[in-house]
C-alpha cells in the first residue's frame, strides 16, 4: 500500500474485528433529519439553562449555533451527547434514538461524536498512535498497537490524514503540534469513530488566522458526508462556513436564518451583539 500503510504496520493498531462501531442500528434519517430536540429544558436547582427549545437538525446540514455567554450553548451540547438529561421535553437522533435514555458511550456508538473547545489530544503519543487509539475497537481485547492495520481501518487512516492535512507529521508527537494542528488531529481522532453528526465547540479559538481558514475548509469537507453543529463565537468564520444560524439567548432560540438575517434581527442585536 502507500507509505502510511507500511508506517501503520510498524506503529498502528491491529484493529481486526473490532475495528468499526459496536454492532448497532444505524440511527433512521428516513424523514431527512438528524437531530430533534422538542420543548427541551434544563433545570439547575432554580436556574433554567436551557428554556422550553425545540431545534430540528437536517441530515447534511451545517448549523452554526451562536450566542452571549450563559445562552445555553454548553448545555444544549450536553443534552446532545448525553452529558445531561433534560428536566423536561425530547431529544432524538434520527427517528430510533431517544438521546435522553442513552449513556454518552451508547451516543457515541449510535454515531455522534463531539469535539471540546480545547484539545484533548495524547500528548506524548505520535498524530498517528492518537488516531489509532480513537478508532473503535473490541474493548474487552487489549490489542496491540504494533501489527499491520485491516483494509476498513487503513482506509479510515487514510481519509482521515487527507482530510486533517496531517499526513507528514504522522510521526511527530502530538505535544510539539500547533494549536490549530492539535484541533484538526482532535477532529481526526473524531473522523476515525466514523460518526454521523459531529459537535464543534469553538473550533477555531485560539488560531491563526491561516489556520481559522484552514479550519472552515474542513468544516466545509466535512459536511460532504456529515451533519455537523458547530458553536462559534468568530463571525468572520461563521460567515465562511454558515447557512443557517441559530442564536441562543437565556436558553432559548432568539433568531434562526441566515448570520445576514440573524445579525438584523433587533432582537439579536439587543441582546447579543450590540449596537
Amino acid at each position: 500500500m502507500n507509505d502510511v500503510s507500511t508506517n501503520s504496520a510498524q506503529h498502528g493498531g491491529q484493529l481486526g474485528e473490532g475495528y468499526g462501531r459496536t454492532k448497532t442500528q444505524d440511527a433512521d434519517f428516513s424523514h431527512g433529519i438528524a437531530l430533534y430536540l422538542e420543548n427541551v429544558s434544563v433545570w439547575f436547582d432554580s436556574f433554567r439553562a436551557l428554556n422550553d427549545l425545540s431545534l430540528y437538525i437536517a441530515e447534511g446540514e451545517l448549523r452554526c449555533i451562536i450566542g452571549p455567554n450563559g445562552a445555553g450553548k454548553t448545555t444544549l451540547m450536553d443534552v446532545i451527547t448525553g452529558k445531561t438529561r433534560p428536566t423536561t421535553g425530547t431529544a432524538f437522533f434520527g427517528q430510533n434514538y431517544d438521546l435522553a435514555k442513552m449513556s454518552t458511550e451508547q451516543i457515541a456508538e449510535a454515531g455522534i461524536g463531539r469535539k471540546f473547545q480545547k484539545p484533548t489530544v495524547f500528548e506524548n503519543f505520535t498524530v498517528l498512535e492518537n488516531l489509532l487509539l480513537a478508532a473503535p475497537r473490541d474493548k474487552r481485547v487489549k490489542q496491540s498497537l504494533f501489527s499491520r492495520l485491516d483494509p476498513e481501518a487503513q482506509l479510515a487512516l487514510d481519509e482521515t490524514l487527507e482530510q486533517i492535512r496531517l499526513k507528514e507529521l504522522i510521526h511527530k508527537p502530538a505535544g510539539l503540534l500547533s494549536h490549530g494542528q492539535k484541533q484538526w488531529l482532535e477532529i481526526g481522532m473524531l473522523l476515525m469513530q466514523r460518526p454521523k453528526l459531529i459537535l464543534l465547540d469553538e473550533p477555531v479559538a485560539g488560531m491563526t488566522d491561516a489556520e481559522t481558514e484552514r479550519t472552515a475548509e474542513l468544516c466545509l469537507e466535512l459536511k460532504k458526508n456529515h451533519t455537523l453543529v458547530v458553536v462559534e463565537h468568530d463571525m468572520s468564520f461563521i460567515d465562511t462556513i454558515s447557512e443557517k444560524v441559530t442564536v441562543l439567548a437565556q436558553g432559548a432560540i432568539l433568531a434562526e436564518g441566515t448570520l445576514a438575517e440573524v445579525q438584523a434581527n433587533e432582537d439579536v442585536i439587543e441582546k447579543y451583539l450590540g449596537r
